[in-house]
């Protein structure tokens, strides 16, 4: 396999992607729930429902979320009434935001977010009865370590979904997509987030990553069982699951 093409924010030479993905979530935190919901036109929400509902035959109690950013996943698990859910993430911006909104809508008596690594997450092993990840694991800057990690912290017969951009590959969603990647969100991200380079680093970071097959065949070698992927909106993104 060859080796992925490192993508980040902002080129720095002397910057690790770590550095860089935390620093541009950092910036551009407070405007993130609006352009995430309105880039996507809403649609962002039934795929971290239909990710969450894989994990209904399991009734997961602990579950941690990684990438959390500002929670809409953990909220989302919400609905299998776990006793704990964690969300976590690099960027101290995202948390805060994440914060107030659950303490606002009530959720913080279940949901707690906390700053934290993927690729080295401060939890025993098998802590978790499941894992979610939502648009997190490109910006992973050593991708078979953080997916080695989540698989370290859940336990045997857990499960792990991710829910990833993709790139569709028929007419008409493929030709939208490129459209929309390459004009649209640049376009609005630049100017309501005042950031340039982090919406032009979405679609760069999505090119790069493998998805499908690459993908799970990564999963597999790392040690996940049963792996399964499942696109959905013709493509835009991809949901990939395995189990421990």
């Amino acid at each position: 396999m060859s080796e992925t093409k490192v993508v980040k924010p902002y080129g720095n030479e002397n910057t690790s992607k770590k550095e860089e993905v935390a620093e541009m979530f950092n910036n551009i935190s407070k405007r993130y729930d609006f352009l995430n919901h309105f880039l996507s036109l809403g649609i962002d929400k039934i795929w971290r429902r239909k990710a969450v509902n894989m994990l209904r035959p399991l009734n997961p109690k602990r579950i941690l979320d990684l990438a959390s950013g500002t929670g809409d996943f953990a909220i989302e698990s919400l609905k299998l009434n776990p006793t704990e859910i964690v969300g976590m993430d690099i960027s101290e911006g995202m948390l805060e935001v994440g914060r107030i909104k659950m303490k606002t809508k009530g959720y913080d008596n279940v949901i707690t977010m906390r700053l934290g690594d993927s690729e080295d997450l401060p939890y025993e092993d098998g802590y978790f009865d499941a894992l979610t990840v939502g648009f997190g694991v490109r910006n992973y800057e050593n991708l078979e370590k953080g997916l080695a990690e989540m698989l370290r912290v859940v336990r045997k017969g857990g499960k792990i979904v991710i829910l990833e951009f993709s790139k569709p590959k028929k007419f008409p969603v493929k030709q939208y997509y490129a459209f929309h990647s390459r004009y649209i969100i640049p376009f609005f991200g630049k100017r309501i987030s005042k950031d340039e380079k982090a919406y032009a680093y979405l679609p760069e970071s999505v090119a790069a990553f493998p998805e499908g097959e690459a993908m799970k065949e990564i999963l597999r070698k790392v040690g996940y069982l049963n792996v399964e992927s499942k696109l959905v909106s013709g493509g835009i993104a991809t949901i990939y699951s395995g189990d421990k």
